[in-house]
């Protein structure tokens, strides 16, 4: 341990507990009480040898050393109290006090000691206080003043020393005068280097907390304007912090999203503490301008706290700290659409139910019904026709419940990938007017005209054929169920280079715009469940659009209330199962892309393309 650690430590102990804990708070008291507690210990010290050489004392040189020790109580002052300003003030007086005790009894404003009113306010200069300089300032003037007064009127004691002694007393006065400023100059630049260690210090400690944080902090402006942004913003938004001055946050902010970003700036401007929520375009550094998107960021503002005597009239400035919320935005978007996927399953669950209870209990009651009838023909004396038609209604009966059952299994194996495509070429204009022909009777019963365009040289396809005629089947089996007596259906295949393009279009009743966004649901009808006037489970179209979608094809609809309902099918004219399975995400995909409005429900005939399977 060296001796200037010592002395360091020492005067570390003596400093007020309120200068301990800030670095240039604790240097300025110790560049205080260190030169005074060592000159008024040198001045002690020389008081003896002083003694012994000069003899007995004046009454004057007894003050003058009296007040060279004196400084050893500013020290106790400063150390006792903490109070800087007030130890500077009672040093300048001190000072003052000694340099004019001296000056008046050895010449006045002529004397050595004169010289050192020029110290007093360089002294003072230490306490970096405007208050204190400026009042060592008036003071060396007055006292300059006093000793010329005292010396125009001859009222300075008489004792004219000789000329001799008067240049070694003058040349005394100017260099110790000379030698205290130069210590005043450097424990001025100590305290400077000390003052300029810290603020780099501070600097850098404030820089790295400000490159580090993912948050980015501003100070604002009650209008938006930026007056200060940390570097994070260059990170979240891509670009340099100067782009970001003035207006140039407020520029991205997304337009829906401003009003809310100026009224909480506005509001915690005027005291109040704010959070708000929006969207800043971000861009991303080399990109082109159409290269942007949109991140979703939390902004806390609170009014910036300021001096109670500066600018107290003036409303003050609000800081804010902007975080990234995109992922959190994300989360709860996705979480918004899981409610909304689990809603419309449990009411597409509570549909399947009403519907399905509908469409097994009528054939069943009617299988059951006329089974026991027939089982009874003795007592009841039916006769063979009567048997032969129970019979017949009980063959549809069960025709129906089976073409319901393989309707389901259909789709629950597409919903769950296990439905097999058997690809084969095949002749999609022999296949299409074959599904034509079996719903022909049915379009003649009702009084709706069925009408067949196949171009003779429509090429082969390759594909499953049962799948085809099953697309086939539902859509114009659908077309007729829901055209009124007297329409019309047409049904239409062209060949457009490596796509079969089929439309089925009706005249029948149309879609309201509002189903039109959800038909293709499994179970899912048009209109009310209890206004229904046609039967069917409501899985027709969702066939349609999975066979369509594992064939690799588009599908899309167009209908208006009221006017009909046109359905066009895009199928490859070559389809391979290493297609599928080299692309098998390809059909979830164009499910959602090429089918935004889906058709209403179409009528399930499974059974039908079975056999003509």
């Amino acid at each position: 341990m060296t001796v200037l650690s010592i002395i360091r430590d020492c005067l570390d102990a003596l400093l007020h507990p309120s200068a301990r804990y800030d670095a240039l708070a604790r240097a300025r008291h110790r560049a205080f009480i260190a030169p005074r507690l060592l000159g008024s210990l040198a001045a002690f010290a020389a008081f003896p040898v002083y003694l012994a050489m000069r003899g007995a004392p004046s009454a004057i040189e007894v003050a003058a050393f009296a007040w060279l020790i004196a400084p050893i109580l500013l020290s106790w002052f400063l150390s006792r109290t903490g109070r800087y300003e007030g130890a500077h003030v009672l040093s300048s007086l001190a000072l003052a006090g000694l340099i004019m005790s001296i000056a008046v009894t050895t010449g006045g404003i002529e004397s050595f000691a004169a010289v050192w009113l020029v110290v007093v306010p360089l002294e003072a200069a230490l306490s970096a206080s405007r208050r204190v300089a400026a009042f060592a300032s008036l003071l060396a003037l007055s006292c300059a003043g006093v000793l010329i007064v005292l010396s125009q009127f001859g009222w300075l004691p008489v004792g004219e020393p000789s000329a001799a002694e008067r240049g070694v007393m003058m040349a005394f006065g100017v260099a110790s005068a000379t030698l205290y400023a130069a210590g005043l100059a450097f424990g001025a630049e100590s305290l400077a280097r000390t003052s300029v260690t810290l603020l780099s210090r501070e600097e850098e400690r404030y820089r790295l907390l400000a490159r580090n944080m993912s948050d980015v902090i501003s100070r604002h402006q009650r209008n938006g304007a930026v007056q200060f942004i940390s570097p994070a913003a260059e990170t979240m938004l891509g670009m340099p912090v100067a782009q970001l001055l003035g207006h140039g946050l407020f520029d991205r902010v997304h337009v829906a999203d401003r009003p809310a970003y100026l009224t909480a700036l506005s509001d915690a401007a005027r005291g109040e503490v704010r959070s708000v929520e929006f969207r800043l375009r971000r861009e991303y550094p080399g990109a082109e301008r159409s290269q942007v998107d949109f991140i979703w960021v939390e902004m806390r503002c609170r009014p910036l706290e300021q001096d109670a005597g500066r600018d107290a009239v003036r409303e003050p400035d609000v800081v804010a700290v902007m975080r990234d919320v995109t992922d959190r935005k994300h989360g709860e978007q996705a979480l918004d659409q899981a409610r909304s996927a689990a809603e419309a399953a449990d009411a597409a669950k509570t549909r399947f139910l009403a519907t399905m209870s509908h469409e097994l209990r009528t054939p069943l009651n009617a299988i059951i019904g006329f089974s026991e009838m027939i089982a009874q023909e003795q007592n009841l004396m039916l006769g063979a026709a009567q048997r032969k038609e129970y019979a017949q209604l009980i063959n549809d009966s069960g025709q129906h419940l089976l073409s319901v059952v393989n309707g389901i299994l259909d789709m629950s194996k597409m919903e769950s990938g296990n439905f097999e495509i058997a690809s084969e070429p095949f002749a999609p204009r022999a296949s299409l007017l074959h599904c034509c022909n079996l719903l022909a009777l049915k379009a003649r019963e009702n009084g709706i005209d069925l009408i067949t365009d196949a171009p003779q040289d429509l090429p082969l396809m390759t594909g499953d054929p049962r799948a085809f005629k099953q697309i086939v089947l539902n859509l114009v089996a659908n077309a007729i169920k829901f055209t009124e007596r007297g329409g019309q259906v047409a049904v239409a295949a062209s060949a457009s280079g490596s796509q079969l393009t089929l439309r089925v279009s009706d005249t029948g009743v149309g879609i309201a715009p509002d189903d039109l966004k959800r038909i293709g649901a499994p179970f899912f009808q048009a209109g009310k469940t209890y206004q229904r006037r046609h039967e069917g489970t409501g899985l027709g179209l969702s066939i349609v659009k999975s066979l369509v979608a594992l064939h690799l094809g588009e599908l899309t609809v167009q209908s208006r209330l009221g006017e009909g309902t046109a359905v066009t099918v895009k199928l490859p004219l070559v389809y391979t199962p290493q297609a599928m399975a080299s692309d098998r995400t390809v059909p979830d995909g164009k499910i959602a892309t090429l089918m935004p409005a889906p058709r209403q429900e179409l009528q399930d005939q499974p059974a039908l393309v079975k056999k003509s399977a």
